[in-house]
C-alpha cells in the first residue's frame, strides 16, 4: 500500500479542496486517502468534517481521527457505501468550521501569553475554547486580561512555523507550555508555531494544529467564565465575538 503524502493541512492550512485516492478502509468503516486535507483530532483540536465526492456520489464526513500510523482516517457521518480502494475522489472541507478552529487555536496561544502560567489542559471548539491554568487564585482584573488579549490580536502579528529536532526540544523544555498535551513526536522533528516575527515575537511553542496566518484574522475575543477546577486550577473560557 502506498504511504500517505505529507498532510495538506500542515503544508497549507487554507486549502479547502483537494484531489485524493483511496488507500484503504479501516475495520470501523473509515477511509484513508493518500492526501490528508482533513485534520485529525489531536492536541485539543477537533477533527475536520466535510465531504468526499466520487463518481457522482457524495459521502459526508462527520470527523477525522488518527490511525495507528498517524494517518488521517475520515469517519463517515453514517454507515453507507464507501469509495472503493484505488478510487479517485475530491475532498471538500467544511471550511467555515475549520477556520473557526484556526481562529480559536491561535487565540489560545495568545491567551497563554497574556496569562503566563503553566497550562494544565485545553480544548478548541468552532466558536469558543478554553485553557486550564495552574492558578490557585482568580485573576484580579478579568477585563484587563480580555483587553490585553485583544490588543495582541489587533497588532496583526504574523503566524509562522519552523522545525527543530527532538533533541533540540529536550534541550529547551521551557518551550513546552502545556502540562497535559505533549508535543507531537515520532518523526525526529517537532513543529514550532511562532507568533510575531523575530523583532516582535510574542510566542513560540510546539504545536501540530492549524492556525491563521495573522492574528488580525482572529477578530475580537470575549472572555467567558473563569471557573474553579480545583485548588490549583482555573479554567479560562474565551469565545469569538463573531
Amino acid at each position: 500500500m502506498t504511504e500517505p503524502s505529507e498532510p495538506l493541512y500542515r503544508t497549507d492550512a487554507y486549502a479547502r479542496e483537494s484531489a485524493g485516492r483511496v488507500l484503504s478502509h479501516t475495520e470501523e468503516g473509515g477511509v484513508v486517502l493518500d492526501t490528508s486535507l482533513f485534520y485529525p483530532t489531536g492536541g485539543g483540536q477537533p477533527g475536520d468534517s466535510g465531504w468526499i465526492d466520487w463518481d457522482g456520489t457524495t459521502l459526508a464526513i462527520a470527523t477525522t481521527v488518527k490511525g495507528r500510523a498517524g494517518e488521517s482516517v475520515l469517519v463517515p457521518a453514517e454507515p453507507t457505501r464507501l469509495p472503493p480502494v484505488g478510487a479517485h475522489v475530491v475532498q471538500r472541507l467544511d471550511w467555515e468550521r475549520r477556520h473557526k478552529h484556526m481562529r480559536v487555536h491561535t487565540a489560545l496561544h495568545l491567551l497563554s501569553v497574556v496569562i503566563p502560567l503553566p497550562v494544565t489542559g485545553g480544548a478548541i471548539g468552532a466558536a469558543r475554547g478554553r485553557l486550564d491554568f495552574m492558578m490557585p487564585e482568580p485573576p484580579d482584573n478579568r477585563d484587563a486580561l480580555e483587553d490585553a488579549l485583544n490588543a495582541l490580536i489587533d497588532r496583526d502579528l504574523v503566524v509562522s512555523e519552523s522545525w527543530i529536532t527532538d533533541a533540540e526540544l529536550d534541550a529547551n523544555p521551557s518551550l513546552v507550555k502545556t502540562m497535559s498535551v505533549h508535543p507531537p513526536r515520532g518523526s525526529g522533528r517537532v513543529r514550532l508555531v511562532r507568533i510575531g516575527d523575530q523583532d516582535e515575537q510574542v510566542d513560540l511553542q510546539p504545536c501540530g494544529g492549524t492556525h491563521v496566518a495573522r492574528t488580525g484574522e482572529i477578530g475580537r475575543i470575549v472572555f467567558g467564565k473563569i471557573e474553579n477546577k480545583g485548588k490549583q486550577n482555573r479554567r479560562v473560557n474565551i469565545a469569538l465575538e463573531a
